[in-house]
């Protein structure tokens, strides 16, 4: 009992020791540090320094919604429950406005929140496990889904050192790599991959992403229809992601009429099921498909003809949602031109251009 004790005591003083980032002045590691010392003080009992420290990741990064969830948690544990409710519905609120990566794409970007936590943990088994690929590989999955390819693929080299040809940890290295915008270098790891596993329709996801960006869409088109002839049929909405990758809108339709069935809540399929009568000269309903909210309903009133492009354009607030406004638009060269590849639009509008 005293040994087990003791090592909760060294796992305490391990995670206490150091919070890198605290003073970072770059708003989101700051943030992200914060929130880990706050969960840190929560485990420990400190309630009122942990709420502190949410606060202020909060104030740095307003749609940290794991950390006013974090927030809300120790106001219930205070006793508090009345002053956490509102904490608690904006987490909810947060977490919903976050759009999570396409289906067709791999797993890990069909996460939501920072992973923060995620990155303190590995690290720390990282310290008690001194071999295996396995913390190594997870170290770097958070951190690619944090948005920190380069320190990913650090990770991903040194997990390779230990089981060199993965075919999974090769995909990720390629992900890491397409990040960063050496997609040649991504294109050589996903095909390494491939030949190990060339039954793996994410990995041709990542590679066709990779093409596109280099702008071989004839070589990125050959991947994802490859993909689609891997995706079994009850996959609608990872299908549906391909054809409209491929801008194929005949055969995404009924794939995207399935997704609608399947995701009823998620106003996105019937954004795209409207695109696509659209893009084949048949008109949809699209005020009785609209979506309540800030976004993307202006999506919605523009396809209806209930506002306008400046309109639509100063309702969308991020760069996701400008890109989507832009396609919806048909301004094709402006989306190939700023989108990041990975977008379902980017590619469509890649398509779209290469016949014309």
């Amino acid at each position: 009992m005293k040994s087990a004790l003791a090592g909760v005591g060294l796992w305490r003083k391990a995670i206490a020791a150091d919070f890198p980032g605290i003073d970072d002045p770059d708003p989101e590691r700051q943030g992200q540090a914060l929130f880990r010392r706050g969960r840190f003080r929560m485990r420990a009992g400190d309630l009122e320094a942990a709420v502190a420290d949410f606060d202020r990741a909060i104030e740095l990064l307003p749609d940290f919604a794991d950390a006013v969830s974090s927030r809300a948690e120790c106001l219930d544990m205070q006793g508090k429950s009345d002053a956490a409710r509102p904490d608690y519905e904006h987490a909810r609120r947060l977490w919903a406005a976050h759009r999570t990566g396409a289906p067709d794409r791999s797993y890990l970007w069909r996460q939501q929140g920072r992973l923060s936590f995620e990155v303190e943990s590995y690290e720390l088994a990282l310290e008690r496990i001194k071999t295996g690929a396995l913390p190594h590989a997870a170290v770097g999955n958070a951190l690619l889904a944090l948005g920190r390819p380069a320190e990913a693929l650090r990770a991903y080299e040194r997990a390779l050192k230990i089981k060199e040809k993965d075919s999974a940890l090769l995909a990720m290295r390629g992900e890491a790599l397409s990040l960063l915008g050496r997609y040649r270098q991504a294109v050589a790891s996903f095909t390494v991959s491939l030949r190990h596993n060339h039954k793996a329709p994410e990995t041709l996801s990542g590679r066709a992403v990779a093409h596109a960006a280099m702008g071989n869409i004839g070589k990125a088109n050959a991947d994802w229809r490859r993909q689609l002839a891997l995706l079994p049929e009850r996959q609608a909405a990872a299908r549906a992601c391909v054809l409209l990758r491929l801008a194929d809108w005949a055969a995404a339709l009924p794939e995207l009429e399935r997704a609608i069935e399947a995701h009823p809540d998620d106003p996105y399929w019937r954004l795209y099921r409207l695109t696509a009568l659209r893009r084949l000269g048949r008109l949809g309903d699209a005020a009785a498909a609209a979506a309540d909210g800030p976004w993307p309903a202006p999506l919605f009133a523009l396809l209806a003809g209930k506002t306008n492009a400046e309109m639509v354009l100063a309702a969308a607030t991020t760069e996701g949602r400008r890109i989507e406004a832009l396609f919806q638009l048909e301004r094709y060269k402006d989306v190939v031109e700023t989108a990041p590849p990975a977008l379902i639009e980017y590619a469509a509008a890649r398509n779209e251009l290469s016949r014309r």
